[in-house]
């Protein structure tokens, strides 16, 4: 995956091949199958190079259809479904080996004003006093720590605290995950950019929120893990080389599958965006 803020970069570079036609590189990578928010951010700057430039992101809806394979690039076709004075609609295929392994609805919106309100910032410490992920992945060993950092370094990413342990107990909200994140290193001014990074760091930790209450950490071999669907409401602009809390809680796990909803803030306190994921979490049982 991305191990730094410049491979993320050159993995958002998509080629094009022809109208409205794309294809993404693979990153350097030890897993198996390519990773969910990859393929969701390559797909945004694929459909975001479709659109004119006064419209502007304001949410997608996915579904992961199979594992993507690592060794071959990823070709993303872009299909015009609606150009209105307002908003723009677009749907994005994403194939290998001749079948969709993911499929994108994304809308557009001309910026305009109007009502608001939002949801307060929930009271947390800053990232400076969070526990940085790779050091709660020295806890599980150090070559934990060392895939981490391989894998992972393009994000910072600072643990503030799950239900139970720095989140007080609340019955009615039994699986809570905060963390801050940011890109790295700094990214340019250019929105496609932020919006498609911020895509891909969306899908690295919301899962786990849905385990919380389990005690099943996302990387246990006990566990079978996969992004099912993945949705991102954009409320305002914000740079995701900047911190941002991912305020995440699962509301609801059974039938082998987690249900989790982040709310995104600011630093400065304000409601940037919104995320939902449903994913497997598919126990595996015990061999005899």
């Amino acid at each position: 995956m991305a191990g730094s803020a410049a491979e993320l970069v050159t993995l958002l570079e998509l080629e094009q091949l022809e109208v409205d036609l794309f294809r993404g590189a693979q990153a350097r990578t030890e897993r198996q199958r390519v990773f969910g928010g990859q393929v969701a951010a390559q797909a945004v700057v694929a459909a975001t190079r479709s659109v004119e430039g006064e419209f502007v992101l304001h949410s997608l809806h996915s579904y992961f259809l199979r594992p993507g394979d690592t060794t071959v690039p990823i070709v993303y076709d872009v299909e015009r479904i609606r150009d209105g004075r307002s908003f723009a609609t677009r749907r994005v295929s994403a194939r290998q080996h001749g079948r969709p392994i993911y499929y994108m609805t994304a809308n557009f919106q001309i910026p305009e004003p109007g009502l608001e309100h939002q949801d307060q910032m929930p009271d947390v410490v800053g990232p400076e006093h969070g526990m940085p992920l790779v050091e709660l992945a020295r806890e599980r060993g150090p070559e934990a720590a060392e895939h981490w950092e391989r894998e992972w370094a393009a994000l910072d990413i600072r643990h503030v605290g799950v239900t139970g342990r720095g989140i007080p107990d609340d019955p009615e909200h039994p699986a809570r995950a905060r963390l801050w994140i940011k890109v790295d290193g700094t990214l340019s001014d250019d929105p496609t950019v932020q919006t498609a990074a911020f895509t891909y760091a969306s899908d690295l930790t919301l899962l786990g929120a849905a385990l919380v209450p389990h005690g099943i950490h996302i990387a246990s071999p006990r566990l079978q893990p996969a992004s099912l669907d993945h949705t991102i409401w954009f409320h305002r602009p914000f740079r995701v080389d900047d911190w941002w809390l991912y305020d995440q809680f699962s509301p609801f796990a059974g039938g082998g599958r987690g249900l989790a909803l982040a709310r995104v803030f600011s630093r400065t306190g304000e409601l940037v965006a919104t995320v939902a994921q449903e994913g497997l979490i598919r126990v595996r049982e015990p061999r005899p």
